[in-house]
């Protein structure tokens, strides 16, 4: 009895200390905020390095945002990494030689990763933009970021990553997830860094790039290996792309169960980031941000069984075991025809699917399983018209993310 107790709320604690604990330690230590320098006349040379496999639909917009951003052209080179692209992305991508985009072809396939490292240490400028062929920058994005770096220990900055407002139910569940990260990273990055980058938009001090595995996630191998060498990370909500979510849940399932397989590989790979001697409190931002949240899955279903086992041993554990299912079965409503569209269904089912994503990317790292190449999680026609958007508001407004 005794170890079913400790069980139960011992992994309550652990959910509980994931999405609510977290924050509040965050807001809690604003005393301890680090300041850094920024200069906003600041220009060093920048690579925008674009990452593409078969984006022959949204390419030539990417390279044409590229081109239009506010940042001198004498100071920004624009590279894209066609990992074996075999639909038109490469003649398109070649069509803007003349204007000082660089085509460099991976072949064979083998991945994101891969071809970062074999053509970003070729870079020569002083910084170096890591971005998706289907993000597109808002025209300052590049100088709000390059700013942070007068500041000799920040190492890498994130911009923030926003949704185009189609008003699909997975837009609208991924915006209120990525509004709770957003103020995380917030806070965070003030306390000591950021945790991870986004390979949407995150910038690097070129010289601190280090090879890759085809199995690393660099937006999260790349910023780890940068503070344990002692740098920080900051996140800057006012450097702004938008980019478009997968067309359904199941696809935003593949692509969560990928995140997670490949960010806690990169954990496995870079332990120090877990040593509070070798990093401090960063340590802990990791722990509980992303490593205890991976395994909340876990937690969840320790919770569900020692529940139903302590049912009829006091009246808390029913009141608990209540709450429960009535979340669970919120979830299941959203099978219903019609009950699906409302969020009272579809919040509660985002979260178990994201949540059952992690626990298929928690066992497959474990297990060995690793995941270097992959199809975009979007159709043609649905970047096509992402694109023809991209002035509209988009649903990660700029108000308080909480």
């Amino acid at each position: 009895m005794i170890f079913l107790q400790i069980t139960f709320w011992a992994s309550l604690l652990a959910i509980g200390a994931t999405y609510v604990g977290y924050p509040l330690i965050l807001v809690v230590t604003r005393p301890l905020r680090r300041r850094h320098a920024i200069d906003e006349s600041l220009t060093p040379s920048v690579t925008l390095v674009i990452s593409a496999y078969n984006e022959a639909a949204v390419i030539r917009e990417k390279i044409e945002n590229a081109l239009s951003l506010d940042y001198p052209s004498d100071r920004l080179q624009v590279m894209v990494i066609s990992d074996e692209s075999d639909d038109g992305t490469d003649d398109i991508v070649r069509e803007y030689a003349d204007r000082g985009v660089s085509l460099c072809r991976q072949v064979p396939r083998q991945g994101k990763s891969m071809g970062l490292t074999r053509f970003v240490p070729e870079i020569d400028s002083e910084i170096t933009v890591f971005s998706d062929a289907n993000s597109i920058y808002e025209p300052d994005a590049i100088h709000k970021l390059v700013r942070h770096f007068a500041d000799p220990k920040v190492g890498f900055t994130v911009g923030h990553q926003r949704y185009y407002d189609d008003q699909t139910q997975t837009t609208e569940s991924e915006s209120l997830y990525w509004r709770y990260e957003t103020f995380l990273k917030t806070e965070e990055c003030q306390l000591t860094s950021v945790v991870c980058g986004d390979g949407a938009i995150y910038a690097i001090r070129s010289e601190l790039f280090e090879p890759l595995r085809a199995d690393d996630i660099n937006d999260f191998y790349l910023p780890l290996r940068i503070v344990v060498r002692g740098y920080r990370g900051i996140f800057d909500p006012e450097a702004v792309c938008y980019e478009q979510t997968a067309e359904d849940f199941q696809g935003e399932f593949r692509r969560k169960v990928r995140i997670v397989n490949r960010s806690l590989t990169a954990v496995r790979r870079v332990p120090q980031a877990l040593n509070p001697f070798c990093v401090g409190l960063f340590s802990l931002q990791l722990l509980i941000h992303k490593v205890i949240r991976w395994f909340v899955p876990f937690f969840m279903i320790a919770v569900l069984v020692t529940n139903v086992l302590l049912l009829r041993h006091h009246v808390v554990y029913q009141v608990l075991f209540a709450g429960q299912m009535g979340c669970y079965v919120l979830a299941l409503l959203h099978i219903v025809p019609g009950l699906n569209r409302l969020k009272l269904t579809y919040v509660p089912y985002y979260f178990c699917l994201i949540n059952y994503a992690a626990f298929r990317g928690v066992i497959g790292c474990l297990t060995g399983r690793r995941i270097s190449t992959w199809q975009p999680e979007r159709t043609p026609e649905q970047e096509a018209s992402a694109v023809a958007s991209a002035p509209s508001v988009a649903t990660a407004a700029k108000d308080s993310p909480l």
